[in-house]
């Protein structure tokens, strides 16, 4: 299990759309870029001024991140990314 230290989220990406709403399935390269990711596991916060900011997102909460945020991370075959909470640009509700 990986762990995310400070005010960093472990996020895992969702998948991109195969297919356009008419009906044509898209190939590899004509897709669009995922930005919405699922928060897998959530740093207990930052430390400013000796006391812990609290983190606005928890585990299971859908997020829209930045597009280029983040380090890459392989894990038991599965690949997520650390990103800073500054890189959550929106809960998608």
């Amino acid at each position: 299990m990986i762990k995310p230290l400070g005010n960093r989220v472990l996020v895992k990406m969702k998948e991109g759309e195969e297919t356009t709403k008419s009906g044509i399935i898209l190939a590899g390269a004509a897709q669009e870029k995922p930005q919405i990711a699922q928060v897998i596991e959530v740093g207990p916060g930052k430390e400013v001024d000796g006391k812990i900011e609290t983190m606005v997102v928890k585990k299971g909460d859908n997020i829209i991140i930045s597009e280029y945020a983040g380090t890459k991370v392989k894990y038991e075959g599965e690949e997520y990314i650390i990103i800073k909470q500054d890189d959550i640009l929106a809960v998608v509700i």
